[in-house]
């Protein structure tokens, strides 16, 4: 059959869905997979004038339609969007934004002038897990404005400050859909590769039949276990299994047992049911609590805890026994789903005699580092390439595709693609841990807080992953942003047959900073002092003592943050309020080191640097650094994306690090080309030259002896104020944030309403289910927030005393943004009925019906008392 694709006819398969067609036949890129049940709008195109899912219809049904995708739009149209989404922030990871571009184009050729809420609802089909939405709003609104006004576009290739409003440098490429992800790529002669993963969370494989997949025409290649040259590795811990050998035991419904290759990626699925395996079903361990008991089994070899951590100081039972008000309360938090837009996906290729991946991962030094250790090869001979990334939040760190990709080109001598499709990327890959915590916090009787004793286990799942360190700062940030100094802190992290917990924006410290900020509000009544008197008597300010023992410096703002939302908790008395710090950098004596290289190529200031940008703005970042450091337009600057082969190893995205280590190292890079270009007279007088910036602040170990060890090389913090509306739904949320400088204001911004809205998700309406060891959600029963759903977002950023005196004071934003929503929103709740939450998502809310009653703990108030 013929379709019609932006004015072109094409002979294409009538029996595929559309986007299939689009993408594969016909080369139309930008219209994105997000999704397995037409629930995310990243596939979105418009047919005779309507938005419709590409991904969910036949292409049959676009007969006589004329279909048009971003690539498609008019030079003036791209222009604009361009313009729009670039001027706006509204660009963050770029996976969903060519699916808005259409829901925009769609919405104003009916309506060129709508309100705000009209754009709202036009692109409620569109879910993006990044901004927050309003960013995308401003920019379509902008684009309707430009368009109805004919303004003329003026490009500026003027310097670019730290604190300046600027396009980032990948924005045009995500907007119109050009840029590559990993699932874009395509190489001459690749073939397809998929996982048989295991029936049951836990079971004795005895014997796996691959005969009758090997003797399928279609079958380029099986392989087991044995055909795996190291079959441990891990993020941290090698202790996850490449595949499950016959005669082993698997741990999680996600281990794989056998991997076929085709190159008719259709065939995938019917290569894997024609591999038999013998199975000896066994009960699997599900809590915590069961994996504790001494007659579980063990899950791995060296037991079933996966980490340990105790932080003592001062003398807790002391100050309890002294204390004027005490209070003991359990919270419990669930798993939650990272949901990326972009399901995993990775290429690999032989090269000469090793290999080459192209990845959507958060370090192509950490892909580096675990391929070549499975194939036994010199770490040189993997060379890692980053393609854009569609979203991370933590939970692209681990390996989920990546492996087999290069295991399986390894073995055939191809190039290889893998990729999750949503529903295996939402049952396989890492989620947030979920915790059980018991917390006993004290007070004096003016309200000073006196100690904090804490108990924290925590579900890691099957795997080790980033499950110690996640545990590690969900202990050390217990204490929150306050000025005490006795604590009694105990977390276990336990392996179970359940799906594998990671790190996750935030890493622990919102599952700790729930519980902690849940005692203050308690406390804070006893002592008849209102949530903000209360906390604002007990943050610390400079020369005060974390309760980790770090003295506070100047570059703190979190007094600041609650003078920002003064005014507006008084005039809104039902509103919620909670703060958090959260750490910058991995800190704890861990080496932790920032790198970057700026080259001059073809007149050119290149950026190098491994560090990822999963849509947090790496690049606009080094941009700045670089332009405030040295007097460079931005037409003369190229920022590189991730390659081992080119860009030095700056550490993994993670710990909210890159922004001040990667950006520091950008700065000491910049001032030797500064220094260079003072004794020549052009840029172009320094072709060839390198400059090298290296960052590697010393901080104390964990158990230090020190009276005050130094545990991170900076902190941020936050505050928000929660307000319902009449109905109980979320109204407003004011988000008060010391950042230090803040880098382009619209994309820092930006990262704050998109950390908020997972925020507000994580605390009313997202749920991960999972019964038995068996995951049970599919995407769109995760509970996203939507654009028209969403509340509104301020934003307001507040000035510390001081700076850090690294990368122009700019601190970490990624993680901190949604550290205190789901305490807010637990508040806000109290303030409306009188009850008390100690787990999330919150029940009994606007967003969700209450549950049958639990029995209320001891000394709380409950309905009927």
């Amino acid at each position: 059959m013929k379709i019609s694709v932006n004015g072109k006819d094409y002979s294409v398969s009538d029996e595929k869905p559309l986007l299939a067609v689009l993408r594969d036949e016909i080369g139309m890129l930008s219209v994105k997979e997000g999704c397995d049940d037409a629930t995310c709008g990243t596939c979105v195109v418009i047919a005779n004038g309507k938005l419709v899912k590409s991904c969910s219809r036949k292409t049959s049904t676009f007969e006589n339609h004329e279909i048009i995708t971003t690539e498609g739009l008019s030079e003036r149209e791209k222009d604009v969007y361009v313009e729009a989404f670039g001027a706006t922030g509204a660009v963050q990871c770029g996976f969903c934004i060519p699916g808005t571009v259409m829901a925009g184009k769609a919405l104003l050729d009916k309506n060129p002038d709508p309100t705000r809420d009209d754009v709202s609802k036009g692109i409620r089909l569109d879910i993006c897990r990044c901004t927050g939405y309003k960013k995308i709003e401003d920019a379509i609104l902008s684009a309707g404005q430009m368009l109805r006004d004919d303004q003329e576009i003026t490009g500026s290739n003027a310097r670019i400050r730290m604190t300046d409003r600027a396009h980032r440098p990948d924005a045009a490429e995500k907007t119109l859909g050009t840029g590559l992800f990993a699932d874009d790529i395509r190489l001459e002669g690749m073939i397809h590769a998929k996982a048989l993963r295991s029936k049951y969370p836990r079971a004795l494989v005895n014997a796996i039949d691959t005969s009758k997949a090997r003797a399928h025409p279609d079958c380029i290649a099986v392989l087991t276990a044995q055909d795996v040259p190291e079959n441990k590795i891990g993020h941290i811990v090698d202790d996850w299994d490449v595949m499950i050998r016959v005669g082993d035991t698997t741990r999680y419904v996600g281990d794989a047992l056998a991997l076929v290759a085709t190159a008719d990626a259709d065939k995938l699925d019917d290569l894997l049911a024609l591999i038999e395996v013998d199975y000896t079903e066994l009960v699997p361990v599900t809590t915590p609590q069961d994996a504790l008991r001494g007659d579980a089994p063990l899950i791995h070899e060296r037991g079933n805890v996966c980490a340990l951590e105790h932080l003592s100081r001062g003398d807790v039972s002391g100050a309890l026994a002294g204390s004027a008000h005490v209070v003991t309360r359990k919270f419990t938090v669930p798993w939650q789903e990272h949901a990326f837009l972009e399901p995993e996906c990775a290429v690999a290729e032989p090269v000469e005699d090793g290999l080459r991946l192209y990845t959507s991962s958060q370090s192509v030094y950490d892909e580096q580092r675990e391929v070549s250790r499975m194939l036994k090869l010199p770490a040189e001979k993997v060379r890692s390439t980053a393609t854009l990334v569609g979203g991370g939040f933590g939970g692209k760190e681990d390996m989920s595709v990546q492996h087999h990709a290069a295991l399986m080109a390894w073995h055939t001598q191809k190039p290889v693609k893998v990729k999750f499709s949503r529903q295996e990327s939402i049952d396989y890959h890492v989620k947030r841990h979920p915790m059980e915590m018991e917390f006993t916090v004290g007070c004096d009787q003016d309200g000073r807080l006196t100690a904090l004793r804490a108990i924290l286990i925590a579900d890691t799942g099957a795997y080790a992953s980033l499950g110690g360190p996640v545990l590690q700062r969900a202990c050390t940030h217990a204490g929150g942003p306050y000025n005490f100094q006795s604590v009694d802190i105990l977390g276990l992290a336990m392996y179970t047959n359940n799906p594998v917990s990671g790190a996750f924006r935030g890493f622990g410290v919102p599952q700790s900073t729930f519980a902690m900020e849940g005692c203050v509000n308690e406390l804070a009544e006893m002592c008849g002092l209102d949530p903000w008197e209360f906390r604002y008597l007990n943050v610390v300010r400079p020369g005060d003592e974390l309760p980790n023992g770090q003295i506070v410096d100047d570059a703190v703002g979190i007094a600041e943050c609650l003078d920002s939302l003064k005014s507006e908790f008084y005039m809104h008395p039902g509103a919620g309020l909670a703060i958090g710090i959260k750490n910058t950098g991995l800190g704890v004596g861990l080496v932790d080191t920032g790198r970057c290289m700026l080259s001059v190529e073809d007149g050119r200031v290149h950026i190098r640097t491994s560090a990822s940008c999963m849509g947090q703005g790496v690049g606009t970042v080094a941009e700045h650094m670089l332009s405030e450091t040295v007097d460079i337009p931005p037409d003369r600057i190229v920022f590189e994306l991730p390659d081992t082969a080119r860009t030095p190893d700056s550490g993994t995205s993670t710990g909210s690090r890159q922004t001040l280590f990667t950006g520091e190292a950008v700065r000491l890079a910049a001032v030797q080309l500064r220094d260079a270009l003072a004794k020549v007279d052009s840029l172009d007088r320094l072709e060839g030259r390198e400059f090298v910036g290296e960052f590697s602040p010393a901080t104390d170990p964990m158990g230090s002896n020190k009276p005050n060890p130094v545990s991170h090389v900076a902190y941020s913090y936050g505050a928000q104020l929660v307000v319902l509306d009449d109905k109980g739904e979320v109204d407003k949320v004011v988000a008060a944030y010391d950042v230090g400088t803040v880098v382009n204001p619209q994309a820092a911004e930006g990262q704050i309403e998109g950390g908020v809205v997972m925020g507000l998700g994580y605390a009313l309406t997202e749920e991960f289910i999972v019964e038995g060891g068996y995951p049970k959600t599919r995407f769109g029963q995760l509970g996203l927030f939507r654009s028209n759903k969403t509340p509104e977002i301020e934003v307001r950023f507040v000035t510390s005393p001081g700076l850090v005196p690294f990368a122009y004071g700019a601190k970490g934003i990624g993680e901190i943004c949604l550290i205190p929503t789901a305490p807010a929103c637990a508040q806000a709740y109290y303030h409306r009925d009188g009850k008390r939450r100690y787990t999330l998502p919150l029940e009994d809310t606007y967003y969700r019906q209450a549950r049958p009653a639990m029995p209320p703990q001891e000394g709380v108030p409950h309905a009927g008392t």
